[in-house]
């Protein structure tokens, strides 16, 4: 029974639930759920879906995740970081029809579902941590412009047929010119974006209610709809969302499978982070294994229950802590309260003007926009700072989905480039300071005559073997005096493995064609088992195996008869 418990959090928090924090959560959960639905409608609409599903994609996964969520307060939704990949994915498949788009963002959810199910129980957790933070700003940024030009046309009152973002904005560029723009949209569109940025920061008014609530009365009281032509979201369906299995075509399998596990990376990637930042806030611990299983649940309802796929929330979230939440029945209040609405009263919004809904969203990607930390990377490190402009570039240039394999490569690359070609230094004795040190960093580094003591500050594998034996035989070739002994500090060899193995044994057998005893010393005891299996433990002999740098020192000076005067530490 322990064991399942741990996989379903809701119902430990239900066990240890309080009634002093029942008020609190359903006050939060009211207040929540008025931000909850324009939202909702606002990130369907620029995922390329009718608004009633936005609405489907937030009632299921909030009920889901309060049962298998670890976080007590983390709200999941619909979320603008993930409209660019949906709309990316299920634009050119749909060809403009909404239930055929409804079907693919369902099966992404799907997808997306199961790949952090899979992940989370096979304790994957770690993955998002390859994603460095410049590759993350990058491909967030590149997002964040992405969703920003789609939601340019509906703010100025026309619409255009998306091929992309760069040929968005030229297509936007012709189009103004033309007299397409409804102006009357755009002042309004305009005004809501204004009104939602002055109140971003205050906690005490909910600017995207006031906002939205304010357009969707001077809509529906001047009736602009049918006087200037301003497009509005129209009458939603009454009634919540059924189960139903979305089947999609052999030919479409392959892109949804894509937008779904990169959906599944951006959505975990934001979600951990977020997750992190309460838990520590709240004094509590949140595992990132289960934070994925949780998401997943979430997902995975979403794309049964027509929904889309969604991820947490970094401006929702906040709403629910101001209000004072406690656990997640504030999120299942929410969406019991949005429930509510789509069955007593799915004609409230009907008068909701779409550029209103157009500058939620573009409010919501100006937030997602980071300036400031990229300009400290770029004073401390500029090639990461360019790392994060090619894959803001990439996702801008060649759309959300490629931009995005574009960033994990460069992550993967990242990652390994350090492994493949690391540091390494010849060793000496300064003055003055303890231990022996790279003669590069201390020039006046006094060498051992006849000894030549080489760090490799990196694992041993099989992508760095041969450029390990190629600095070594170079450290051996530029010695001042006659090379005797060469001793690998092994210290930072964390790890070996066969090929990297074969290659030591190579170059032992190299350097001792020139005469060369070749050692080790500092070498980790895991590290050495490995040597001991694969044969070379023996083959070098264990007496060449030192403790220390200051054991195989003394031994070779022992041995070789050098005389050495040293400092007394």
């Amino acid at each position: 029974m322990k064991h399942w418990v741990n996989w379903l959090p809701g119902l430990d928090s239900l066990r240890r639930y309080e009634t002093a924090w029942l008020r609190h959560d359903i006050f939060a959960g009211l207040v929540l759920a008025t931000m909850l639905v324009p939202v909702g409608i606002a990130y369907a609409v620029a995922s390329g879906l009718p608004g009633i599903y936005g609405l489907y994609a937030t009632i299921i996964p909030l009920l889901a995740y309060a049962l298998f969520g670890p976080s007590r307060i983390l709200v999941l939704g619909p979320d603008s970081a993930l409209a660019g990949v949906i709309l990316g994915v299920i634009t050119p498949l749909s060809t403009g029809d909404p239930l055929r788009a409804a079907t693919l963002a369902a099966m992404m959810a799907i997808v997306s579902g199961a790949a952090l199910i899979v992940a989370g129980i096979a304790r994957l957790g770690f993955v998002t941590e390859l994603l460095s933070k410049p590759i993350r700003y990058g491909y967030m940024n590149g997002i964040a412009l992405t969703v920003l030009i789609s939601q340019l046309p509906t703010l100025f009152g026309f619409s255009i047929k998306s091929h992309g973002p760069l040929r968005d904005l030229w297509a936007i560029a012709g189009a103004i010119p033309d007299g397409k723009m409804n102006w009357v949209a755009f002042g309004l569109g305009l005004a809501t974006l204004l009104v939602i940025l002055l109140l971003k920061n205050d906690k005490r008014l909910p600017g995207i209610l006031i906002a939205v609530v304010g357009a969707t009365i001077i809509v529906g009281g001047l009736d602009l709809g049918a006087r200037y032509g301003v497009k509005v979201l129209g009458p939603l369906p009454q009634g919540l969302p059924g189960f139903a299995v979305p089947l999609i075509g052999y030919s479409e399998l392959l892109p949804v499978l894509i937008g779904g596990c990169a959906i599944a990376l951006v959505s975990f990637a934001d979600t951990s982070v977020l997750s992190r930042t309460y838990a520590a806030r709240l004094g509590d611990h949140v595992d990132p294994n289960q934070e994925m299983v949780g998401l997943g649940a979430a997902n995975l309802a979403a794309g049964f229950f027509q929904g889309f796929p969604i991820s947490s929330s970094s401006s929702r979230t906040p709403v629910a802590e101001t209000a004072g939440a406690h656990t997640q029945l504030t999120s299942v209040v929410g969406a019991v309260a949005i429930a509510f609405l789509l069955l007593a009263a799915p004609n409230l919004l009907q008068y909701l003007p779409n550029a209103a809904l157009a500058a939620v969203v573009i409010a919501s990607a100006i937030g997602l926009f980071e300036v400031t930390d990229l300009k400290r990377i770029y004073r401390i490190q500029q090639w990461e700072f360019w790392l994060s402009i090619v894959c803001f570039v990439g996702v801008a240039a060649i759309g959300v989905i490629p931009g995005i394999g574009l960033a994990i490569a460069i992550a993967i690359i990242e990652f390994l480039w350090d492994g493949w070609r690391p540091h390494s230094a010849v060793l000496g004795r300064a003055a003055g300071v303890k231990g022996y040190h790279d003669i590069t960093r201390y020039p006046d580094a006094r060498r051992i005559p006849g000894l030549v003591l080489f760090r490799w500050d990196a694992p041993l594998f099989f992508a760095n073997a041969e450029f390990f034996k190629e600095r070594v035989l170079n450290a051996v070739a530029k010695s001042p005096t006659p090379v005797r002994w060469v001793v690998v500090t092994a210290e930072p060899v964390t790890s070996v493995d066969v090929t990297a193995c074969d290659t030591v044994a190579e170059l032992d057998a190299a350097l001792h064609a020139q005469g060369i005893e070749f050692c080790f010393a500092e070498l980790k005891d895991p590290v050495k088992d490995k040597l001991k299996r694969f044969g070379l433990f023996e083959q070098l002999g264990e007496s060449y195996f030192f403790p220390t740098i200051g054991a195989a020192v003394s031994r070779y000076l022992e041995i070789s008869g050098v005389e050495w005067k040293d400092w007394e530490d």
